[in-house]
């Protein structure tokens, strides 16, 4: 599990592909030497396992699934990649449950600077706006934001100036997609009340006056 605060802006050192699954190296400033054959490692919000480390990279092996529905298919040697290992139970819980299972990739609709933030709103596919609250938590391109106002098809964040030098965030431009992790909690409690209430929907809530 993650929280959504990242420890390193690493960069694509190579891709190995093999039709639509690939061995990526990851260049990055934290201790490789430290890291455990194994263990998993967000690389931009996509969960993967450690497979290999040699001297200042890592390397994940990315299935057709990472490659086809995150935007690790669009990755090239040198574009940059937010990093985070996976939390210890001793950890400060920082962010927010960030578990590195993307729901989708987004689109950029606007990024425009107000002062030292930054207005960004995003257009998810249309399925996850439900998922979508007002000051409620969002993981893009893993980063544990927290989310300004929901529009019908898109919801807007103002990045801070911490996020702004410490993530990938800052280089995304109109048009740029972005790996999109909806809150599992309100997942779960969708699943719980359709399953206990005969078909009953956080839609079908919402239609009733429910907020």
């Amino acid at each position: 599990m993650f929280t959504g605060i990242i420890q390193d802006v690493g960069e694509i050192a190579r891709i190995n592909r093999s039709g639509n699954s690939a061995q990526v190296w990851v260049r990055t400033a934290l201790d490789v030497s430290g890291f455990v054959r194994g263990e998993s490692i967000a690389v931009s919000g996509v969960c993967l396992t450690v497979t290999e480390t040699q001297g200042d990279t890592f390397r994940v092996d990315a299935s057709s699934e990472s490659f086809t529905k995150t935007t690790l298919g669009e990755a090239v040697p040198g574009r940059k990649v937010n990093i985070e290992r996976a939390m210890r139970a001793d950890d400060r819980f920082g962010g927010h449950f960030v578990l590195g299972h993307v729901d989708g990739v987004g689109r950029v609709r606007e990024a425009r600077r107000e002062g030292e933030y930054l207005r960004f709103v995003v257009a998810p596919p249309p399925e996850l706006m439900r998922y979508m609250v007002s000051k409620g938590s969002v993981a893009v391109d893993g980063v544990s934001l927290t989310i300004n106002s929901v529009d019908a098809d898109s919801f807007s964040l103002m990045l801070i100036p911490t996020t702004l030098s410490e993530t990938t965030l800052v280089e995304r431009k109109v048009g740029d997609t972005v790996n999109i992790e909806t809150d599992i909690i309100g997942k779960h409690i969708e699943r719980f009340i359709k399953a206990g209430s005969g078909g009953l929907t956080i839609d079908k809530l919402r239609e009733e006056g429910w907020e």
